[in-house]
């Protein structure tokens, strides 16, 4: 018998561990069957994939069914039954496990729960062609790593590679799919060293965690660190982690990692203690902050902090609260995520009691609450999503900063720049480096600071690694600056560059001039913002605050062209 197993990732660099587990407990269950693995990716051409599902031949489809691919599963199951009317369709995970198994087509079977769990009615009744309507697991199974060695050169290559160390969590968070599990299950600590030392010897890029909460446990999240650290090789290493969990010894480890080798995604959710009760969440919210602002103050961890926008007694004051705190936080990375009202969730049964109204198909988005009417939620949506554009990215890290020194308001910020954005049709059209720095310029015209604002923003252009500046930057000429500091600048100036360099130093080199104010705010200059300087950006790259940036040079032609 030939089985498809089939997923389809949110981009070719993930990678689906669910179908490894089903080829696992097939291949146990069914000893004689050949099993065939396909991921693909929901960015793939419809036919093209439909075509390549087909052209297996095969006897029976499986599908790992998850919020993000679900309509195009169920999309590729309609018509696989018109063109294979008696091959058998199996959908589990995730999004298949809540699904009406009367909604779907005549010979689909939905699998409930963890693969491991099934009993051995199911293959049984697979390899007789006597499939029911839907399986339930046992709850709890144990589980192993599922990947074998030919796996790692066949379907991971170039992957993201997920590993759990452990299965359910610590919190019951209503809007979570997690909070219809109680408990955790923890593999054995030993038996996770083994496995990762499989998995690093394969020299893995990025290796993600996928336990819901790594540091549950502090001791052993600590212990697992320094296994990982003492393993040879480059690879990143992603972890969920609950902010207020950290001892102080975790801390003192982890100020020391590598820079490069951890990444922390951080669900802070909301800073609103009313809103973390109402969904479950337990979570000591000053010491969170604290942690998280130390671990950002480290520089050597790249954090990915969340927000959920549209949870219940969240009102647009409070969320102005939560946005305004996280970002003074200083995480890499600030998402503002819609609310997703999972089907088997709590606070979908609650959805009435919160007056929730959401999509009614996946991925279930909020739509209004009772503290947040449909416009006040889509005007925060877009907010947020001026947030993510123009935040998560290397360009604007000194405007950033700069709003962060003079203790601007975030919130009143970003909804000035939406109001920017949604004029100049911003949403519908590329989020290009040279589109977001026009709409920053447009914004700094209403600023009482705009041309501070506009000299941040040649600066940031400059040092993110552009060589050109755009006309409406308003910038002198580089190659008339570089001709007057050739002229000036003595014949040799070491570091920067000796008598014989001179001439590669200047050809290599982008250069602008800039005020006093702009020097002090960067911190290429003391407190005297007098004094105008000269900044060249060079090719070469370095690491400040967590973040690459081009290396600079700063001259003061008035105080005998010494180089700072």
């Amino acid at each position: 018998m030939q089985i498809s197993l089939i997923t389809l990732n949110a981009r070719y660099s993930h990678s689906c561990p669910a179908l490894f587990h089903v080829r696992n407990a097939l291949a146990q269950g069914l000893p004689e069957s050949t099993l065939v693995l396909h991921q693909f990716t929901i960015n793939d051409p419809y036919y093209q994939t439909l075509l390549r599902i087909t052209g297996d031949q095969p006897e029976v489809i499986c599908f790992s069914v998850y919020i993000w691919n679900a309509e195009y599963t169920l999309r590729l199951v309609g018509d696989l039954r018109r063109v294979l009317p008696e091959v058998p369709i199996i959908l589990g995970g995730p999004e298949a496990t809540f699904m009406d198994s009367e909604s779907l087509p005549t010979g689909c079977t939905i699998v409930r729960g963890e693969v491991e769990g099934l009993g051995e009615d199911f293959c049984r009744d697979l390899a007789a062609g006597t499939l029911q309507s839907e399986y339930r697991a046992a709850g709890s199974p144990p589980f192993v790593m599922p990947y074998l060695e030919p796996d790692f050169a066949a379907h991971l290559e170039n992957r993201n590679i997920y590993y759990e160390s452990s299965r359910g969590c610590p919190f019951s968070c209503s809007y979570c799919l997690s909070s219809v599990e109680h408990g955790v299950r923890y593999r054995e600590i030993d038996e996770v060293y083994r496995e990762l030392a499989i998995i690093l010897a394969h020299g893995p890029k990025i290796i993600r965690f996928v336990d819901r909460t790594f540091n549950g446990l502090p001791e052993r999240a600590l212990a697992i660190w320094r296994f990982l650290l003492n393993q040879s090789g480059e690879t990143l290493f992603h972890f969920e982690i609950a902010p207020d969990l950290f001892s102080e010894e975790m801390l003192g480890f982890l100020a020391q990692v590598p820079h490069g080798r951890f990444q922390f995604e951080i669900g802070l959710q909301s800073t609103n203690s009313e809103t973390l009760a109402a969904v479950n969440r337990r979570m000591d919210l000053a010491r969170a902050g604290e942690n998280i602002r130390r671990l950002a103050a480290f520089g050597n961890i790249h954090l990915h902090l969340d927000l959920i926008l549209g949870l219940p007694c969240e009102t647009e004051a409070t969320f102005r609260t939560s946005l305004n705190e996280a970002f003074g936080m200083a995480p890499h990375h600030l998402q503002m995520g819609l609310l997703k009202v999972l089907p088997g969730t709590p606070i979908s049964r609650a959805a009435e009691e919160f007056g929730l109204i959401s999509s009614a198909t996946p991925p279930y988005s909020v739509l209004a609450t009772r503290w947040l009417d449909h416009a006040s939620l889509c005007r925060l949506y877009w907010l947020g999503e001026c947030l993510e554009a123009f935040y998560n990215n290397r360009f604007f890290r000194n405007i950033l900063s700069y709003l962060r020194k003079k203790e601007e308001e975030p919130f009143g910020f970003f909804e000035q720049l939406r109001i920017v954005c949604q004029a100049g049709n911003f949403f519908s059209l590329a989020k290009t480096q040279e589109f977001m720095t026009r709409m920053l310029v447009e914004l700094a015209q209403t600023r009482p600071d705009g041309e501070l604002f506009c000299e941040l923003l040649r600066f940031d252009w400059l040092v993110s690694g552009q060589r050109i500046m755009p006309p409406y930057l308003g910038a002198e000429s580089s190659k008339e600056i570089r001709d007057h500091l050739w002229r000036n600048l003595p014949e040799g100036l070491p570091p920067h560059y000796t008598r014989l360099t001179k001439n590669e130093f200047f050809k290599r080199g982008i250069f602008a001039r800039f005020s006093g104010a702009l020097l002090n705010t960067v911190s290429l200059a003391e407190d005297d913002e007098s004094r105008e300087g000269y900044v060249c950006f060079l090719p070469e790259q370095e690491s400040v605050e967590g973040h690459q940036r081009q290396q600079v040079a700063v001259f003061f032609l008035e105080e005998k062209a010494e180089g700072q």
